[in-house]
């Protein structure tokens, strides 16, 4: 018997698409202490208890994110879910999906696919539908591989799955406490960080794009890269702007990156191959 497939009491796993939920409390405190890869726990608004207080202690520990939902967004979720009256005792845990890999184990692969390998880094993306349309531009353009930090983006939710088109099943994701932190492993392994900004006086098209290992940084578009993240990149490259909104969707203004890399680097290895 799985391991969290209890009796009813203690735990109930239900699966939606590719993403699992566990719920209950001594469930959750049992995945906790088994090490299970859990994105975020919710916890009802007015949730109390010994064990509630545990569960937060626990995944503190851990560094996963817990979250106070009110009791009507509570609610919706355990209907999705068909968690009978009372099951879900005040708190539900959204596990990881996907293939999710250690930074360092992420960096290492992406060399062994390529000597120029590309990875995305996400600051800010909270809305799991950019989140899922980056994850499958990202896989469509070559991409490795998405560094995600914990604290500044969407989990990758049944929502974010359903939007990357199948793309998070198949492009690897890691998880970080600390995006600044992530960017410096990727510097020290050789990577050139490119972040997007309205202010930058390269345009995307002008930058040399095809040749070197990129960690392309992508922002929020409401307030774009946090100026910590900003000032890690060793460029910035903007998008011109013909009308008079001064920017894109975060997801549209990544899909185009990408695929002016993937175009530069089409054009290279035709001018190699010729």
């Amino acid at each position: 018997m799985n391991k969290y497939m209890m009796n009813s009491n203690e735990i109930t796993k239900q699966t939606t698409g590719n993403s699992a939920y566990i719920y209950g409390r001594n469930g959750i405190l049992e995945a906790l202490s088994a090490g299970r890869s859990i994105e975020k726990i919710f916890i009802a608004y007015g949730a109390e208890g010994t064990a509630i207080e545990e569960i937060r202690q626990n995944a503190r520990k851990a560094g996963v994110i817990c979250s106070t939902a009110d009791r009507a967004k509570f609610g919706d979720l355990e209907r999705e879910l068909r968690a009978g009256k009372g099951a879900a005792q005040g708190v539900i845990a959204l596990c990881t999906q996907g293939v999710t890999l250690e930074l360092q184990e992420l960096i290492t692969n992406a060399y062994d696919e390529n000597d120029t390998p590309l990875l995305l880094a996400l600051d800010g993306i909270t809305d799991p539908h950019n989140l899922g349309a980056l994850a499958r531009s990202a896989e469509c353009a070559g991409f490795s591989g998405i560094i995600l930090p914990s604290g500044h983006s969407s989990p990758v939710t049944p929502v974010a799955v359903k939007s990357s088109a199948g793309a998070l099943e198949h492009i690897p994701v890691s998880k970080v406490s600390e995006l600044s932190i992530a960017l410096k492993d990727c510097k020290a392994a050789g990577f050139t960080i490119i972040g997007t900004d309205l202010s930058a006086k390269t345009s995307y098209t002008e930058q040399n794009l095809g040749s070197i290992p990129i960690v392309l940084v992508i922002g929020s578009e409401g307030e774009g890269m946090r100026a910590s993240i900003r000032k890690l990149c060793d460029q910035l490259v903007m998008i011109p702007m013909a009308g008079k909104i001064e920017s894109l969707n975060a997801s549209v203004a990544g899909g185009v990156l990408m695929f002016e890399i993937l175009r530069q680097r089409n054009l290279l290895v035709d001018r190699i191959d010729n």
